[in-house]
């Protein structure tokens, strides 16, 4: 499958330290060696790599993700230059969708304003829409972000709906689900995503115990707070009288158990479609393969010398890209396969064995979609057939 989704690192440094960040505190230092922010050369040979990838594939679309770090460091200006240019290279009849992830805090009016006339929807990471929820979430000196991050989020739900993306948490099971839910819907977000934390086997997600001994598989009756509180969260969206916001999550799994096509990197069958280039030109995989080892993302690849075609042929994408396959024997002999995936990929990780086991949230994912299931075939239980 051709890549579909451009994650281009326009500045590689964060204006924050959040404390839990699996980027900058966690195993990976490849960051430590490479420019601050992406040359104009990067840039340049990017857009005419992604403009080569979309005319060999014959592309009708194609995601740009302006990213980091905190791609605002960058400047809005740049970022609307790049999606200009990748616009302007791509084959006619291509459409380029752009979004720059974002934790709000350099959110300005006239920045906004610039990005909105270039085409460019905006994201925003946030652990929750009150101050409390945002604690770990620091700048450099240990001063708070939530007061300049909460001025950006309100900034876009009042002045610039239209270019408001959503909003992007990472679940915390110590916080209350519902009271987080109706926080962030406070913010007003045309969708939200809900991330687990990027942990493994060898490294357990906070609130999970050492999990070297712990059965795999589906079935092993551990303790699932991540499922139980996203199962919480459910029940408080999936019965509202309107649809309040989306949930990327959510929406998905009620597809996949319909058997619609629908996948997202933590559910779902679908071979992964996205490509990141660093601010060296590196071409590499998802950053959450970082969270794993050192260099664990890494292919040896750049876009002067190499195509993104070259970077299909990588044996990490390629293993990314096989479906139930690639799989541990758990996985594919699991009733719920077709829907769980076999849950995000670099939460498989084991330090002995690579990542050839299920999800280290294999329990929760087993909560969350046996939820689901029963209240999807609760609502449809009157529908003829």
């Amino acid at each position: 499958m051709p890549f579909g989704q451009f994650i281009v690192k326009v500045h590689g440094r964060c204006n924050l330290a959040c404390r839990y960040c699996y980027l900058y505190e966690g195993p990976d230092r490849t960051w430590r060696s490479r420019p601050a922010a992406a040359a104009p050369a990067v840039l340049d040979r990017t857009a005419d790599r992604i403009a080569e990838h979309a005319a060999a594939h014959r592309l009708s679309h194609v995601a740009l993700v302006l990213h980091g770090g905190e791609p605002l460091l960058a400047g809005p200006a740049r970022l609307a230059a790049l999606a200009d240019r990748v616009r302007e290279r791509v084959p006619g009849g291509c459409a380029v969708h752009a979004t720059v992830q974002t934790n709000a805090t350099l959110l300005t009016d006239a920045g906004v304003t610039t990005l909105a006339r270039h085409g460019i929807s905006i994201g925003i990471s946030l652990d929750g829409g009150l101050a409390a929820h945002n604690t770990q979430r620091v700048d450099h000196a240990g001063r708070p972000s939530w007061p300049a991050a909460s001025r950006g989020a309100r900034l876009l739900a009042d002045r610039h709906p239209g270019a408001y993306a959503g909003i992007l948490t990472v679940v915390d099971p110590r916080t209350d689900p519902v009271e987080m839910y109706e926080s962030l819907l406070a913010l007003r977000p045309p969708a939200l995503d809900l991330l687990l934390p990027h942990g493994n086997w060898t490294s357990p997600p906070p609130g999970l115990p050492d999990l070297a001994d712990t059965p795999t598989g589906p079935g092993s009756g551990r303790a699932t707070p991540y499922g139980d509180w996203l199962c919480a969260v459910f029940d408080r969206w999936w019965p509202a009288a309107r649809r309040e916001t989306r949930i990327r999550l959510f929406e998905e799994c009620v597809a996949l158990l319909l058997g619609l096509p629908a996948a997202t990197e933590s559910l779902g069958l679908d071979p992964v479609n996205a490509v990141v280039v660093e601010t060296d030109g590196s071409i590499e995989q998802v950053d959450s393969l970082k969270s794993a080892y050192d260099t664990a993302a890494a292919t040896g690849l750049d876009v002067f010398r190499h195509t993104f075609d070259d970077a299909l042929r990588h044996p990490g994408v390629a293993a990314r890209q096989a479906g139930a396959g690639a799989l541990a024997a758990a996985c594919r002999g699991c009733p719920l396969l077709t829907v769980c995936g076999g849950g995000h990929y670099a939460h498989r990780y084991r330090a002995e064995n690579g990542f050839i086991n299920p999800s280290v949230y294999c329990a929760d994912l087993e909560r969350l979609v046996r939820h689901v299931a029963d209240q999807l075939a609760d609502a449809t239980a009157g529908d003829p057939p």
